[in-house]
């Protein structure tokens, strides 16, 4: 076959491929991932995949049909023989007699349990019966752009029939149950010999008797409507109605984005607080500048997967891409009325939509907001759920850019799309969904984080479900510390907290990627350890510029973020247990130690009316794992105790009431207990030092 693809990307390896040999389910598995990598064809969690084996029955030990499929709430780009569901083939058409039509859609998933020849299944979706009740080995249900440009076009019958002749079949818009199921066999058998069939507003359904064939299938019919799209829009000449407004430059879009991020994230917090995203690419740039914005984003999505990560619409922004957003006060009121009118309308769809079973209604906050000039944001529960949200509508646009250029583009009515968003089956998924984590929705700051106490810190709050933006001086080290996390639970930002330019770009940073920030954490600090007269002005000035300056800047920046958004924060200091103890050799470092802790009690009191918590923890001894511990403070302080450097830890585990050595990763849990425990706690100090008498605070 064919593998030249323009549109979308042949990724089958026949080596990998052959090194899977016969097995059915692997093979399915290796074309599920290929197929989920290319955003174009499915989106995260979109969609959804088979195959069909033969299996001994462990009942009867004859050969039996098993179909294998991808399981309720996966992501074919990610599947694995963990997150799909193996049924009896048979049991499962055998349904069809006990089916009592529309009303019994709910009922029927149910008995899909029944129907369970693996034990270790994924609860099976409520997609199965599409699959089962047709009878090919590999059968791929996919989501592209392109198809669904297709299925939302108006007169999307006749454009398939233009398109594949008598090739393809065509199912009316549904939603997805086993009755739809049924209308797929019933469009099969009215049309043997058929490569797929087209879903109204949804989707795509090809097969094929090897997965490589169902593959390629799917990837040539996806090409052929792919490339049926551009001669349309070269025909038109323009998309979207041509361009009405012009851009700001790339630097711009993200400075006016990064300013107003803050203010948004407020807003779109206030019945939970939320994570938030943007992006300005081309694709989003051509829609939401363009002349047809005002008519077509107030229609909503068409596809299921869509509107149910990006509501039915988005929020389009009033303001001028060259407005001045510096003034806060301002600017929210231009904002406010704004996302008054979209909840209102949004409990206005509710009212006018709800049965008198429906779920209580969710969050009136848009999820996408359009800003025309600047670019896209999204906002919802964590990192990858408002990413997916942005990706969903960037395929939404993808969509609305064909359905236009083929005929005109249509969405579901507003009906059919609560039925969906507030579907029982939905609403069940969503209440099995695992308990939030402590910080999570939570975005924090660590300075020094690319090593020692910092990085400690960082892994403390990613792992309590925090999104952390890491900063430090080395840039690869930072790099490295990056990498050391999954992707959406990280940024990086190289910054000198002695530089104030530094600081305000790590927080630029803080506020494009996750929206803004609650949590600050200075911890970037070095030590020097000497007598008065060998501590130069050069020694004085460093200490105070890293460990006092930064802090001051710090906290400047970050709670003039924290006043946008309207919703509270923390500030944790890593200081010392030396700012509360006089020892020798030590008045620079100890100096500047005192003075974090003070500034911290300084801070709260001032900040409390604002909800910003404030407080300190005091390490002692951090030597395993602590870069302050490398070279000469270490050299410095064994000096100071007339010991030597390598019996260093066991002293100062020895001197402590616990006779504990202190390590980093107890620091952090110090941080945990500030941010994610003593939540009604603020001009604190908690030392992590074993127990020193000399350095109680009372």
């Amino acid at each position: 076959m064919e593998k030249t693809f323009s549109h979308v990307d042949y990724l089958w390896d026949e080596q990998k491929a052959a090194e899977l040999g016969d097995d059915q389910v692997a093979l399915f598995l290796y074309r599920s991932n290929i197929l989920g990598a290319d955003l174009r064809i499915t989106n995260y969690g979109g969609g959804n995949t088979s195959c069909k084996t033969i299996e001994k029955d462990p009942l009867t030990n004859e050969d039996v049909e098993v179909m294998w499929v991808k399981g309720s709430g996966g992501d074919i780009g990610t599947l694995t023989r963990q997150g799909i569901a193996g049924l009896y083939t048979e049991r499962l058409r055998n349904l069809k007699n006990v089916y009592g039509g529309l009303e019994d859609e709910d009922r029927m998933v149910g008995l899909f349990n029944h129907c369970i020849y693996d034990l270790d299944s994924k609860a099976p979706s409520i997609d199965t019966p599409l699959h089962g009740l047709l009878p090919f080995k590999h059968i791929d249900h996919l989501h592209p752009d392109a198809l669904i440009a297709i299925a939302a076009a108006a007169d999307s019958e006749q454009v398939t029939k233009e398109i594949w002749g008598d090739t393809m079949g065509w199912v009316p818009w549904q939603r997805p149950g086993f009755d739809l199921g049924l209308q797929l066999e019933k469009c099969l058998n009215e049309n043997p010999g058929i490569r797929g069939i087209v879903l109204g507003s949804h989707g795509l359904f090809t097969w094929g008797d090897t997965s490589y064939e169902c593959y390629i299938n799917s990837l040539e019919v996806i090409e052929k409507a792919s490339s049926y799209i551009e001669e349309k829009v070269k025909e038109k000449g323009s998309v979207f109605g041509g361009e009405k407004v012009v851009s700001l430059p790339i630097g711009k879009r993200k400075d006016q984005a990064a300013k107003l991020m803050p203010l948004l994230r407020g807003l779109a917090s206030s019945e939970n607080r939320m994570i938030g995203h943007f992006t300005d690419t081309e694709t989003v740039m051509q829609f939401i500048n363009s002349n047809d914005l005002e008519r077509l984003a107030p229609m909503g999505t068409s596809c299921p997967d869509h509107f149910l990560r990006t509501k039915i619409q988005p929020l389009i922004l009033n303001l001028h891409k060259d407005d001045d957003l510096d003034d806060t006060e301002a600017v929210l009121e231009q904002l406010k009325p704004s996302f008054e009118k979209y909840r209102q309308e949004y409990k206005d769809y509710y009212e006018n939509c709800k049965h008198d079973n429906s779920p209580a209604m969710r969050d009136p906050n848009p999820v996408i907001i359009i800003y025309p000039g600047v670019g896209m944001f999204s906002f919802a529960k964590n990192k990858q759920t408002t990413r997916v949200a942005s990706e969903f509508y960037i395929n939404a646009i993808n969509v609305m850019r064909g359905a236009e250029a083929i005929t005109s583009y249509t969405s579901l009515p507003r009906q059919e799309a609560f039925d969906i968003e507030y579907w029982l089956l939905e609403e069940a998924k969503l209440q099995r969904m695992p308990k939030e984590q402590p910080l999570s929705r939570k975005v924090a700051i660590v300075t020094g984080a690319a090593g020692g106490i910092g990085k400690a810190i960082a892994n403390k709050l990613v792992a309590e479900g925090a999104n952390v933006v890491l900063t430090d001086m080395s840039k690869e080290a930072l790099q490295e510390a990056v990498a050391t996390y999954k992707k959406d639970q990280v940024a990086g930002a190289v910054c000198d907290v002695t530089n104030q330019n530094a600081i305000e770009n790590a927080y630029k940073e803080a506020c494009l990627a996750f929206g803004g920030v609650d949590i600050v954490i200075h911890s970037a600090g070095l030590a020097i350890s000497k007598p008065l007269e060998d501590t130069t002005q050069k020694d004085w000035d460093l200490l105070q510029d890293v460990l006092v300056k930064g802090q001051f800047l710090m906290a400047q920046e970050g709670v003039a973020i924290m006043r946008k958004q309207g919703l509270g924060g923390d500030i944790v200091n890593i200081a010392s247990k030396n700012g509360l103890v006089s020892g020798p050799n030590n008045v620079g470092y100890g100096t500047a130690k005192a003075a974090q802790q003070h500034m911290t009690r300084l801070l709260a009191a001032e900040l409390g009316p604002d909800k910003i918590r404030v407080n300190t923890v005091n390490p002692d001894g951090v030597i395993v794992g602590s870069k302050i511990w490398e070279g000469a403070w270490a050299e410095g302080r064994a000096k100071a105790y007339g010991i030597e450097v390598k019996d260093l830890p066991a002293h100062y585990a020895k001197r402590n009431l616990l006779n504990e050595i202190i390590l980093p990763d107890d620091i952090a849990e110090g941080v945990f207990a500030c941010v994610g425990v003593l939540l009604k706690s603020t001009g604190n100090t908690i030392n992590v030092d074993g127990g020193m008498a000399n350095a109680f605070v009372r």
